[in-house]
């Protein structure tokens, strides 16, 4: 049990309830929670990078008379299931994988990674400039979910109203 005061106020937090003290502070000196930091990607290699890779993987196996869009389609939702294996009765599982063993995270970025090199591979076989393709849907899906209309909703577009 860890103390904290502020102002006068004094409070018992129970420091493995609740994680760092230092979040507890901040929310006593500014009334909420303090801001979460988002997970960020590493900037290497890009999603071209990647394709390149896997192109030079494929060629110096000859692996692309096996490579077509379907076969590459197929192989990508057969990795999706062995991500799903990994969550596949567990529950909800937090933000971050707190209980998560690291095998059990290094497992899930095999498999996800598996996942992104056949999206990558499949991308290039259908002639998708990936992010590109991003950037459009993005755009989409501002138009189909206006922030001011669906914030915090998990209604699907064609249940608002105009």
């Amino acid at each position: 049990v860890e103390y904290c005061a502020f102002v006068g106020l004094a409070r018992l937090i129970k420091h493995n309830m609740f994680g760092d003290k230092s979040d507890i502070c901040f929310m006593l000196l500014n009334g909420g929670p303090a801001p979460r930091q988002r997970f960020a990607f590493s900037p290497e290699p890009t999603i071209e990078d990647i394709r390149r890779m896997q192109a030079e993987f494929t060629d110096e196996r000859d692996w692309n008379q096996f490579h077509q869009p379907r076969n590459l389609l197929l192989a990508m939702v057969g990795e999706v299931g062995e991500v799903s294996e990994l969550f596949q009765w567990r529950g909800e599982v937090a933000e971050g994988l707190p209980d998560w063993t690291e095998p059990e995270r290094e497992q899930l970025a095999h498999e996800l990674s598996d996942v992104m090199i056949y999206l990558v591979e499949l991308a290039e076989k259908c002639r998708v400039d990936l992010p590109q393709a991003v950037l459009r849907k993005m755009a989409l899906n501002r138009l189909k979910y206006p922030a001011n209309k669906v914030h915090g909703s998990a209604k699907k577009y064609t249940e608002y109203q105009d």
